[in-house]
């Protein structure tokens, strides 16, 4: 552990939602939140241990204690458990050795159980650095785990069932967000307006959910949060919680067709996102 690393962090992050960039930047130095680093924090900074506990345990972007390569998470909420989710965590455990909450020996992939992910009507669902698959199977646990390993990147849009196309409205005013006009990956894509700094455009995103393929007026820094509007009534879009990966606003979409939303993650490179369809008929 490196004191004056700490304190640098420390120094150099201020102002709103500080103590989460800090913890950011402490674990990417070393994989997790050791004990001492988090002391370090609470005393570089005034606010009391347990606040800086509680920042590092409510997100799932923290982990207290040394994480994988990969982290892979299934679903243990109620909708997925009745689908064999329970079935689908226990022949991870048993492919990969370990427990969950633990990681592998060669130190490749943490494995890890959550009560909810957002898409129930999708389940059993489990999810790969922040890649979705859906209607898991206990055949499909293999497959899953060898391209947690290879590479979850390479994928064929045309073939690869966990991406999908998704038609978005805004929340607010209801208008269509989809501009077929302007393709992505193929497809038409979603429009919105975005805001960061003194700059102001637009920025066109996949629709294909479990892409993360975007086009931007202007240039965004990465790990910036922006701020999404609706291009047509000009409403802010903007979630009532947090990325659970990242802490920053989460951006709502209606699923047009039924009463599913949408919400992908405000901080450019960040990944999270959820998917909610139980209040469609599939």
């Amino acid at each position: 552990m490196n004191p004056d690393l700490i304190l640098d962090i420390v120094k150099k992050n201020t102002g709103r939602g500080r103590i989460i960039t800090i913890l950011e930047e402490i674990q990417k130095k070393y994989s997790y939140l050791p004990e001492e680093a988090l002391r370090m924090v609470s005393e570089a900074t005034g606010r009391p241990l347990v606040d800086i506990y509680g920042v590092a345990t409510f997100y799932k972007l923290f982990s207290l204690k040394p994480r994988g390569k990969h982290l892979v998470i299934a679903c243990s909420g109620t909708a997925c458990h009745v689908r064999g989710g329970a079935g689908i965590a226990e022949e991870i455990q048993k492919q990969l050795g370990i427990k969950a909450g633990d990681t592998t020996p060669d130190g490749e992939i943490s494995f890890e159980t959550v009560n909810c992910l957002g898409a129930c009507a999708l389940g059993p669902i489990v999810v790969v650095d922040g890649h979705y698959f859906s209607n898991v199977t206990l055949p499909r646990v293999k497959e899953i785990l060898h391209k947690t390993r290879v590479g979850l990147d390479r994928v064929d849009i045309s073939t690869d069932q966990r991406i999908f196309p998704v038609e978005v409205s805004c929340p607010h005013c209801n208008h269509s967000l989809m501009d077929r006009s302007y393709r992505i990956d193929g497809y038409p894509s979603i429009k919105v307006t975005i805001a960061f700094g003194g700059d102001h455009g637009w920025l066109r995103l996949s629709c294909l959910y479990g892409s993360f393929s975007v086009d931007c007026e202007f240039k965004v820094p990465q790990d910036a949060v922006v701020n999404f509007f609706c291009p047509h009534c000009h409403a802010e879009l903007v979630g009532t919680s947090p990325c659970d990966r990242c802490g920053a606003p989460l951006v709502p979409m209606l699923v047009r067709g039924g009463g599913g939303t949408v919400q992908i993650c405000s901080r450019r490179g960040c990944k999270g996102h959820i998917l909610d369809l139980s209040g469609v008929n599939l």
